[in-house]
């Protein structure tokens, strides 16, 4: 290994990639914890093969043709990950219905601060930021493996198809190929499936949400929520569509157990801003119950995410075990 390679491949110059690789992990396989092992172990294989890192491709493209290996290897036989949304028509808004499936491969969420720059130009940040949003991430798992690392490659990294051929270790037009079928692919997924743009004022419809949800005030919930809005609660099954079918969802059982609940800040998670949802404890105080992730389009709330396996992500994103 020539003194400069040797140079490159530290663990300091292996740190600095972590995050756009996690970003990178995440969009392939749909799960922060996966995401999280695929990184562990590209910096493992990475390290271990330092000796052979001769300098001859930059070390990022080095780093991508490892982490693509390791995902595709990952995703190889099994089911993909998605959200409710994805399995079947929508549900009436009956909480007897609703069946628990923690088994199911679900998406989970990210933080942003886990794979978007620290620094750079907010435009960039942006468009990153946008790329790492729930209904982006879904919609990605349609695809086959391969023609999603292409996309992600290509479109949102921006690598150029040569870059991106050698490292999936095909051929320019296979490249091609592959983006052609998968934005095909994309186009034709039924409208709820697909991102739709976001309004660029998220913040100020959600404090009204909030504020809302907080007082659990049904009349004023409805008329923030679009008309065709959809929301999702993994890992139940059954995801509701419709502005009266959610608010009439949230009134059952009466009363409804997450009356009196406490919304608490979680940061950016996938693009936007998130709450952490606390109910009240028989036994006092405050018990986790969901972390919110919703999507405002159009001037209304349109899409909404409750991920309930708290005990995984409440810690995860650094997160109260309780309230008092």
């Amino acid at each position: 290994m020539s003194p400069t390679a040797s140079a490159e491949v530290s663990p300091e110059k292996l740190e600095e990639y972590r995050r756009e690789l996690t970003g990178y992990c995440y969009r392939m396989l749909g799960s922060g914890f996966e995401a999280d092992d695929a990184v562990q172990e590209t910096m493992l294989r990475a390290w271990r093969a330092a000796e052979g890192f001769e300098g001859r491709s930059s070390l990022r493209s080095w780093l991508y043709r490892i982490a693509t290996n390791i995902c595709l290897d990952m995703l190889r036989g099994r089911q993909r990950r998605a959200l409710p949304i994805d399995l079947g028509p929508a549900s009436p808004p009956v909480e007897s219905l609703l069946e628990w499936h923690p088994e199911e491969p679900w998406i989970s969420p990210m933080a942003d601060e886990r794979v978007l720059p620290e620094h750079g130009d907010p435009a960039d940040i942006a468009v990153a930021r946008e790329t790492i949003r729930l209904a982006f991430v879904t919609a990605l798992q349609h695809l086959p493996a391969r023609q999603r690392a292409a996309l992600i490659l290509c479109e949102v990294l921006r690598m150029p198809a040569t870059e991106a051929a050698s490292t999936l270790g095909t051929s320019v037009p296979a490249v091609n190929s592959a983006l052609q079928r998968a934005r095909a692919t994309l186009a034709d997924l039924p409208s709820e499936q697909r991102p739709a743009a976001l309004d660029c004022d998220q913040a100020g419809m959600l404090d009204r949400y909030v504020d809302a949800f907080q007082r659990y005030d049904m009349e004023q919930l409805v008329t923030l929520l679009a008309d065709d809005a959809t929301m999702t609660m993994p890992p139940f099954a059954q995801w509701f569509q419709g502005a009266q079918n959610i608010c009439q969802f949230m009134l059952e059982p009466t009363p409804s157990t997450c009356r009196g609940s406490i919304m608490v800040p979680a940061g950016y998670v996938n693009g936007v801003p998130a709450f952490a949802q606390y109910k009240p404890d028989p036994g006092g105080g405050y018990t986790p119950w969901a972390l919110q992730v919703h999507e405002v389009s159009g001037g209304r709330v349109s899409r909404m995410t409750f991920f309930l396996e708290t005990e995984r992500i409440f810690p995860a994103f650094g997160l109260a075990p309780h309230l008092p």
